[in-house]
């Protein structure tokens, strides 16, 4: 055997094999629990490449929802407008997707579930889609309609998007509300084995605030 062969027989051995199949699998499995929210068959959502750099984060009790998504009526699936501000004394989880995210995809089948089960406690779900409404409208529709998405499913605006993204491009993003307008948590990305208990814990909190 050749010195060359003896050499990348070395490289190769079984455990510097093994070694690189784990660390591709955990890229793999950290990849897909996010999109970028600017992905997507050319059609990129409204929020801003280049979004300006976030002031530093305050403690949670002390960030309230920017005025600029408090009172922006979004374009929704329905015809009618939605705003924020109009929900002024209820829980809302925030939900922040597009309809070629698989991560989104992933979690909004666990959002309707919440929604159903906590509305009457006073829980209203938001669903915002980072895409061009111009030229979204009849996916995200026909998405809503799969999913059975039985609460407001809109459009986020590119200002609105980059004054709750705070220059974290990735979705899908869920942002738990208090009654009197504060953001108690922020989620990027979806697990399927810790998001669903991590949003119900969140949205339990603030019920009882």
């Amino acid at each position: 055997m050749s010195k060359e062969n003896r050499e990348e027989n070395h490289y190769l051995t079984p455990t510097r094999l093994a070694l690189t199949l784990v660390v591709l699998s955990l890229v793999a499995a950290i990849g897909a629990s996010s999109c970028n929210s600017t992905d997507g068959i050319g059609k990129p959502g409204p929020v801003s490449i280049n979004p300006p750099k976030p002031a530093p984060a305050a403690p949670a009790e002390t960030v309230t929802l920017p005025a600029v998504v408090l009172e922006t009526e979004f374009q929704s699936i329905s015809g009618h407008s939605i705003k924020l501000a109009n929900y002024s004394g209820k829980v809302l989880l925030v939900n922040l997707w597009a309809t070629w995210c698989g991560p989104c995809r992933s979690e909004i089948p666990e959002l309707v579930k919440l929604h159903k089960e906590y509305r009457a406690k006073g829980l209203q779900v938001v669903g915002l889609s980072t895409e061009d409404p111009e030229f979204s409208a009849e996916s995200v529709r026909t998405f809503a309609q799969d999913f059975k998405m039985d609460y407001p499913v809109g459009w986020v605006s590119q200002d609105a998007a980059v004054a709750l993204m705070q220059g974290r491009g990735s979705i899908p993003q869920s942002f738990v509300i208090s009654r009197d307008g504060r953001i108690l948590k922020r989620f990027i990305g979806f697990s399927a084995a810790g998001t669903p208990q991590q949003l119900r814990d969140a949205i339990e909190e603030a019920l009882r605030g």
